[in-house]
């Protein structure tokens, strides 16, 4: 992947799409690597084709003047499908979905239902094997990047400045990186670290501070679809409130895959993955329709940190 990004650049990827595509396969697919040392089982297959889904291109030239601009940040889905392989299950059957722009969804579902995957095929990272993907009127894999941003579970930052990382994805004033950093909570790392020019070195961030510095650099992105794929599982339910709070906030278009309850509670609507099975509807109306919804809800403490992984 890494020897493929000058090649994705002149095929016209942004580097929101990279970032993500290379968060996806570290965070999704990277423990299927140590299957590889005893053989090439289902974990492996799995690797190679989603690798070859994200580095190849069916375009047949270079495009000639970027990306298409979407209306607004409404997502519709109609009848997609998508499996790891030609013989494989589908992660992904039929799946029809309406998204309009503003809205705010939490995705909740068990561990390896396709939520993740589902972030994937939105952001254009994955691309269905049928069905169609549309954000705003234009096709998910030709909309222009800028337009769209996945934060992942494992946060990327790299050597350089505090102020680099935040403004990686898009130039920013000082006054704006400041609104960013208040709203999402990044405060009080930046004041330990000694300012913006703090230089960002290995070890220096934990797993949540990365991720705070990572929905920072979201939020000063232009991008009115964002989806937060697990991005807040290392802060504390409050923090994680705060962040969540402050995108739901922004105009556009808010996907969140939970990792805990009070995400769902947080969202206007609430997508329910679970197996076959896919339900779309308010807390109440999930509480009723929904088995699986209902078992993680009486299973939930409000006063502590449970995951929504049953």
């Amino acid at each position: 992947m890494l020897a493929g990004i000058p090649w994705l650049l002149r095929q016209g990827a942004g580097a929101g799409v990279i970032l993500g595509a290379l968060a996806y396969i570290t965070q999704s697919l990277a423990p299927a690597l140590g299957n590889l040392v005893e053989g090439l089982g289902i974990s492996g297959v799995r690797l190679r084709v989603s690798l070859g889904r994200i580095l190849r291109s069916d375009d047949p030239a270079r495009p000639a003047t970027g990306r298409d601009t979407a209306r607004d940040a409404g997502v519709g889905l109609r009848g997609v499908t998508f499996a790891y392989g030609p013989h494989a299950e589908p992660v992904i059957s039929d799946l029809d979905l309406s998204v309009p722009d503003g809205d705010h969804i939490a995705v909740v579902g068990p561990s390896g239902i396709g939520k993740s995957t589902l972030a994937a095929l939105v952001t254009g990272v994955l691309r269905p094997d049928a069905g169609q993907i549309m954000v705003g009127g234009v096709p998910a894999d030709r909309l222009d990047p800028a337009h769209r941003v996945l934060i992942p579970q494992e946060a990327y930052v790299f050597r350089g400045s505090l102020m680099e990382n935040l403004t990686y994805l898009a130039p920013a004033s000082r006054d704006a990186v400041d609104e960013a950093v208040t709203a999402v909570g990044l405060t009080a790392v930046v004041e330990r670290l000694g300012g913006y020019s703090a230089e960002i070195r290995s070890g220096l961030l934990s797993p949540g501070e990365r991720q705070l510095v990572a929905l920072a650099r979201a939020y000063l992105t232009p991008a009115r679809l964002v989806i937060l794929d697990e991005a807040t599982c290392h802060l504390d339910p409050v923090a994680e409130a705060r962040a969540e709070e402050a995108f739901a906030r922004r105009d556009g278009t808010l996907l969140v895959i939970a990792h805990r309850l009070t995400s769902a509670l947080r969202a206007r609507r609430i997508l329910v993955m679970d197996g076959t099975s896919v339900r779309l509807g308010g807390h109440a109306e999930m509480l009723a329709a929904s088995p699986l919804y209902a078992d993680l809800v009486g299973h939930w403490n409000p006063t502590d940190t449970q995951e929504l992984v049953p």
